[in-house]
């Protein structure tokens, strides 16, 4: 079985060559060969979860190179859960683009993204699996170059601006990121995991500290994590819908499950608590806050995700098994139902050609299955029981309550601010949005009015009635049943969560107890 670890970065580099290849010639068999690529991706994903869940981590040393100097790859139960729901939503994302092809972007556009979409699963599945810093690096930048051409794909000049400022952070992050492979590597001679987990130990306090520090910096940049989100609602939400989805689904948990890997193996004892615990407070009360003052969809759902980041940053700041577990649970079901209502989001966009919610109206009766995929997620991320977003908050505040502190307390009740915000925040787009009666378009001119020299007498006994105006609905456009039928079944996808609730969080529990024992990843890794 350890030879299927490497497949989930393979497949979809090998699927990039092809399709390069091919070019748009022949997008039909681009399309076909590219879902059933990502399909075969997810079975591979799902094998290595159950092996590793029956059988510990399953380590690929390539080239059978160990460590130091060769390229390790690991499978352990934290990576493969992460690899499955990644691997589940980067198809439906796939489809719901596909449903979108052919009317927002010309053939062309199409051919470059499909090979640029399978390098960033390729990139995040990369980041999933590395057994060293360089790799994790790799993994990144792969991630980087796929993400600016996603990003600007049959761009205009908003997009390349968002495009640009979100390569300028990018690469920013990247060089902290080298600084900090640098320094570790000169101090410990290694940057593979398993080996730096036993030598950091041996380091100076200052060195290991000045090394955690550069690395949760850069990691708390992709997660978007306060205070260095700021690039974030500014970056996302120019991209094409699809795209959108799958970066603030995936990308930034991406950079929480790296916070959650090096804290845990190669920091443990949690010395940088206080300051994850801080900035797990700030990401929820600044994010919710910001999210309250929006009136488009778009930038108001990414507030929120800067704010939801600080839920998984609470349970690794807890350094508990129960908090780690709790933070894992939560970043998978964040994953799906992020992921899910920025599809939602582009499909009210598709139909109404806006994302303002002064300018939406009246979609639960033109739109009724639409309200629907809007409501049923928007619930679950403002943690309505029993859906996955307040099975994972319970788990986390559960957490808080055993650890005690006043640091958890205090995160316990930022998050019930946090909450409570969210509810009304989604609350404010439901009535905005789908209940209300829609509002006049404004792109028509207003008639001109001619004012009768006099107003005409009223007989006797006739009644001046005041009657409102018409109104009218917005201009509206048909869905994609493609982009439709991925939409419900990322909605179906969360809602599975609350029925697996048990084999859920009991992976997240086995993997927050393998992560703080460390001896099963490192044994596996070093083993002869």
């Amino acid at each position: 079985m350890n030879a299927l670890v490497p497949l989930p970065v393979i497949l979809p580099l090998a699927f990039c060559g092809w399709s390069v290849a091919v070019g748009p010639r022949l997008i039909a068999l681009q399309r076909i060969a590219s879902v059933t690529m990502l399909a075969a991706v997810l079975v591979v994903d799902v094998v290595l979860l159950v092996q590793a869940d029956r059988n510990g981590p399953l380590v690929v040393h390539l080239g059978d190179f160990g460590p130091p100097l060769g390229v390790t790859l690991v499978a352990d139960r934290l990576s493969a859960l992460m690899l499955t729901v990644s691997g589940a939503v980067t198809l439906l994302v796939l489809l719901y683009a596909m449903g979108q092809e052919g009317s927002s972007r010309g053939p062309r556009a199409i051919s470059f993204f499909h090979p640029a979409y399978q390098v960033l699963i390729a990139g995040v599945s990369l980041t999933f699996l590395a057994g060293d810093l360089v790799n994790l690096y790799v993994g990144f930048e792969i991630m980087l170059m796929a993400s600016f051409v996603l990003i600007t794909v049959a761009s205009n000049e908003a997009r390349l601006r968002a495009g640009s400022t979100y390569v300028i952070v990018s690469l920013v992050s990247s060089l902290v990121f080298l600084a900090g492979i640098a320094l570790t590597y000169a101090a410990a001679g290694t940057v593979n995991f398993a080996q730096l987990s036993e030598q950091l130990a041996e380091l100076p306090l200052g060195v290991r500290t000045l090394s955690e520090a550069l690395l949760l910096t850069v990691f708390g940049v992709k997660a978007a994590a306060f205070p260095v989100a700021a690039w974030l609602p500014d970056s996302y939400p120019t991209a094409p819908a699809p795209v959108t989805a799958v970066f603030a689904g995936l990308l930034t948990k991406v950079g929480v499950y790296c916070m959650i890997r090096t804290e845990t193996l190669l920091f443990p004892g949690n010395r940088l608590s206080h300051v994850l615990m801080a900035v797990a407070i700030a990401s929820m009360l600044v994010g919710i806050l910001g999210a309250v003052a929006q009136t488009d969809l778009k930038r108001l759902l990414s507030f929120t995700l800067v704010s939801h980041i600080g839920f998984m940053l609470y349970g690794l700041a807890l350094g508990s098994a129960a908090g780690i577990g709790g933070a894992i649970v939560y970043t998978a079901h964040h994953i799906t139902v992020q992921t899910t209502l920025f599809l939602a989001c582009g499909m009210l966009e598709q139909r109404y050609g806006t994302t303002e919610l002064t300018r939406l109206g009246g979609a639960i009766r033109s739109a009724p299955l639409l309200a629907a995929l809007w409501f049923v997620p928007a619930m679950s991320l403002a943690g309505i029981p029993p859906l996955s977003g307040f099975l994972g908050k319970l788990g986390l505040i559960r957490a808080g309550v055993a650890d005690g502190g006043a640091w958890a307390y205090a995160g316990i009740g930022a998050a019930m601010v946090t909450s409570l915000l969210t509810l009304y925040v989604v609350t404010k787009v439901w009535n905005l949005a789908f209940w209300r009666t829609a509002p006049l378009p404004d792109a028509a001119p207003a008639p001109a009015r001619t004012e009768p020299a006099s107003p005409p007498p009223l007989g006797r006994g006739a009644t001046l009635v005041l009657t409102e105006p018409r109104q009218a609905a917005a201009p509206e456009r048909a869905l994609p049943r493609l982009t439709t039928a991925a939409t419900v079944a990322a909605v179906l996808l969360g809602l599975a969560y609350t029925f697996l609730a048990t084999p859920l969080t009991g992976v997240a529990d086995r993997s927050a107890a393998e992560l703080l024992a460390r001896t099963p990843y490192i044994e596996a890794v070093l083993a002869p």
